[in-house]
């Protein structure tokens, strides 16, 4: 079955719903008032549910919306920066998308819809594309995986809103993820 392109005005609607949602649930989460989103992108509550007639609906656009741009961004720091810099940069970004959220990211990953499953490859892939090179640049240690990320930056996001207190544990975390020196090059720093 083959689906019609939207037209130019139904599409600028869309975007502004997904736009005006991003904010509402970055301020409220993801139980927000729908009329709320639907009145900050400037149309009536019946638009709204032309364009998304779940919540479900709205809330998995705004997270694949969010998603999108957070997969770019890996991208850009990959060709940007040296990649333990690189890694570095993105997780930072990772753990700020995650305390803006208000749990959107684990709701919608957990789904069991493929929009979960295609989610969670895309997150897979852009930070693969970052750790790998960390890991031959001898910047991050060579058995830190994907989800080793993932679940440690989720958990700094969920123990704090104060983003000085995100960095902090970063920082900590990091330590951890770091390839260990040689007992030579220990030994010489401590001796």
């Amino acid at each position: 079955m083959q689906t019609r392109p939207m037209r130019a005005d139904a599409r600028r609607n869309h975007d502004l719903l997904v736009a005006a949602a991003m904010a509402v649930i970055a301020e409220k989460g993801p139980d927000a008032s729908l009329n709320e989103i639907a009145r900050r992108a400037g149309v009536g509550p019946g638009t709204l549910y032309r364009h998304f007639p779940t919540r479900d609906a709205l809330l998995a656009a705004v997270f694949q919306g969010r998603l999108t741009r957070l997969c770019a961004q890996a991208e850009e720091l990959a060709e940007a920066m040296p990649p333990g810099e690189a890694l570095v940069a993105w997780l930072r970004l990772l753990i700020t998308h995650a305390m803006t959220d208000h749990g959107l990211g684990a709701r919608m990953m957990l789904a069991t819809s493929s929009a979960g499953v295609d989610c969670w490859a895309m997150l897979r892939g852009a930070a693969e594309r970052l750790l790998h090179p960390a890991q031959r640049a001898g910047s991050v240690r060579a058995d830190v995986e994907f989800v080793d990320l993932v679940e440690l930056t989720a958990g700094i996001a969920q123990v704090t809103a104060d983003p000085g207190r995100a960095e902090r544990l970063l920082t900590l975390t990091l330590d951890g993820l770091r390839r260990p020196r040689d007992t030579t090059e220990q030994t010489a720093a401590t001796g």
